[in-house]
């Protein structure tokens, strides 16, 4: 932890792999004898409106009737989601998918959290799909403590301030990668509604949500500026369609990325030959027009080689009147407005109706405009992709430091014995118990 903080001196071996040597006032316990390890249960039949917090992996999701515990615990993974402890200090329900801790009373509960923090859950996690904890396992894990319980409070103390402003720099850096992802989207909306000319002279569109566009634009139905070639699935039953085959074959999982090169799944020339799949020359709009993820965003992508699909996808084919990449670009713009606006009202599957899709009145600015649109934004995407890379990186460093310090906190590596909250701190809390 850098020279910030000096160590605790005198160390003895704890014998323990993972701890190595601790300091001599410290001693080694297993976490049942720190607390009592109890089964979380299903909700289902207590579940509320309102009323006690139904805790699962990620939070509080739901609530219950009534309570499994109400003092304070440290909640552990047991199927799943296992290696994030979560801190409750007010009664809970938690789901049958975790254990809830009864806290010994000389045990800090916060000070239990933080030594929870820095279980290894990969060594005790079974082989299976689902990865699960024991009770057996996490009972018998070691921990190192001191044996001073004013000292262990005074650790959870430290942790919680120190965590707190890691914390808050954390969410600094969130919120500025969402206000850069924001001013990403309107920038892109401008690019492919507006144009780049702020003098040029406008003319409604003719669709009341996309307003205004450059009175030199022409609007036309998408099915005037391009092709549409749906794909298919051969059978799986015949092997040689499947075995080392080289023709990538797309289907919604391959569409994370705005410039498809590779799928995760290949077929032999005899399968496009033996079934309703095609090939697509590079240079497509691929499209998903069929997925539950169509609830949430239109996936699209173009391809750099040629490919097939699966029944799941549509390739747009544009003419010499508009430039693929302008396309993606409008369609990336206005996914929510267009996905209301090419689903069908009340369907029970998420699609893309091809009716609405090929009616779609589309802007159309000239050749060379569409292009100098594309150059900006993808000199835009460059700068705002630096920034939101900084961004994530400084989240990175920040989670690190912070699991780091828990560590040298709570295994003896910095000593906190002299440490004391800083002034300001102390004089809210005794301003706020003179209100109280």
């Amino acid at each position: 932890m850098g020279g910030r903080y000096r160590r605790l001196s005198g160390c003895q071996s704890t014998g323990v792999e993972w701890l190595g040597n601790i300091p001599k006032s410290w001693q080694v316990k297993r976490l049942k004898h720190l607390a009592k390890i109890r089964n979380g249960q299903d909700y289902k039949n207590v579940e509320t409106e309102e009323g006690i917090p139904v805790y699962g992996s990620g939070g509080p999701f739901t609530f219950a009737s009534t309570y499994l515990y109400d003092k304070e615990s440290v909640l552990l993974g047991r199927k799943g989601t296992i290696n994030k402890p979560l801190f409750v200090d007010h009664p809970f329900w938690t789901v049958d998918t975790m254990y809830y801790t009864e806290i010994d009373e000389e045990t800090p509960a916060k000070f239990l959290y933080y030594l929870a923090t820095t279980i290894q859950f990969g060594r005790y996690s079974t082989s299976t799909a689902l990865p699960s904890m024991t009770q057996e396992h996490l009972a018998n894990h070691s921990f190192a403590l001191p044996k001073d319980k004013n000292e262990q409070a005074q650790i959870a103390a430290f942790l919680d301030h120190e965590t707190a402003k890691i914390d808050e720099l954390i969410a600094k850096q969130e919120r500025l990668i969402a206000l850069l992802e924001e001013k990403r989207r309107a920038v892109l909306r401008h690019a492919v509604t507006r144009g780049l000319n702020p003098d040029a002279p406008l003319r409604p569109s003719g669709i009341d949500w996309l307003g205004d566009v450059p009175a030199h634009w022409e609007m036309k139905p998408l099915k005037y500026l391009c092709s549409f070639t749906g794909g298919g699935t051969p059978s799986k039953d015949v092997k040689m369609y499947w075995t080392d085959g080289l023709v990538p074959w797309v289907s919604p999982k391959d569409m994370k990325t705005f410039y498809l090169s590779d799928t995760q799944d290949r077929i032999t020339p005899a399968a496009v030959g033996g079934s309703s799949t095609n090939y697509i020359e590079e240079g497509a709009l691929l499209m998903v027009v069929r997925s539950g993820i169509l609830q949430r965003t239109i996936p699209i992508a173009i391809n750099k080689v040629r490919v097939t699909l699966n029944q799941d996808m549509k390739a747009l084919r544009f003419s010499g009147l508009v430039d693929v990449e302008y396309a993606a670009n409008y369609i990336l713009g206005h996914q929510e407005v267009l996905l209301h606006e090419w689903s069908k009202e009340g369907a029970t599957v998420e699609s893309i109706e091809h009716e609405y899709l090929c009616n779609h009145l589309f802007p159309v600015p000239p050749i060379e405009e569409q292009t100098q649109i594309r150059k900006f934004l993808d000199q835009q995407k460059v700068d705002m992709d630096s920034l939101l890379a900084k961004s994530r990186s400084a989240i990175t460093l920040l989670k690190e430091r912070r699991t780091a310090l828990i560590s040298a906190a709570v295994t003896g590596k910095i000593d906190i014995r002299g440490w004391q909250p800083p002034k300001d701190i102390l004089d809210q809390d005794t301003a706020q118990k003179a209100f109280a």
